[in-house]
Parts: structure tokens; C-alpha cells; sequence
């Protein structure tokens, strides 16, 4: 058996399946609403069992696991003034 405060896998608990802690709400349904174009607020409609921080809880592990810090790369930052600046010189 595996628990955390986000996922349990457990054989007394729907076979095994992965599911949102405390639940018996798969871990995949909530991949499923999201790869069906539902929106989160749908998805914990639906299932009123699953707290919100546990589905954001859930993104953002699947998130770490799928993109490493290691290759995460932050966006430049954008000096707008400089940009308008350019733009009304150009003009």
C-alpha cells in the first residue's frame, strides 16, 4: 500500500487503482475531464469528495514528474517600456 496526502494505491481500495486520498475517485478521471476539454471546476463538481488542493495537488506532482527542474527554463523578462519606447521611436 502506498499513501500519501494526495494518492492512495491500495488492493483494498478499488483494486489498486491510484485514487485522490481519503476517496475512491481514480486519478485518472481527473486526466480524463481535463484530455475531454472539461474544466477543473467541472472535475470537483462532479466529484465533490476531491478538494481542489488535491487536484492542483495532483497537476503539479504529474507536472514535476513530466518536467525535471533540471530542464524548466523561465521566460525572459520583458521590459515593456523599453519595447513601447522602441515602438514610438520607430513611428
Amino acid at each position: 500500500m502506498l499513501r500519501t496526502d494526495l494518492i492512495t494505491i491500495d488492493p483494498e481500495i478499488t483494486g489498486g487503482t491510484p485514487v485522490f486520498t481519503g476517496t475512491r475517485v481514480p486519478i485518472q478521471a481527473l486526466f480524463d475531464y481535463l484530455g475531454g476539454d472539461e474544466p477543473l471546476p467541472m472535475f470537483l463538481d462532479d466529484f465533490p469528495s476531491v478538494s481542489r488542493a488535491q487536484a492542483e495537488g495532483v497537476l503539479q506532482l504529474a507536472a514535476q514528474l513530466l518536467i525535471p527542474a533540471y530542464l524548466h527554463v523561465e521566460p525572459a523578462p520583458l521590459d515593456f517600456e523599453a519595447l513601447l519606447a522602441r515602438h514610438e521611436a520607430a513611428a
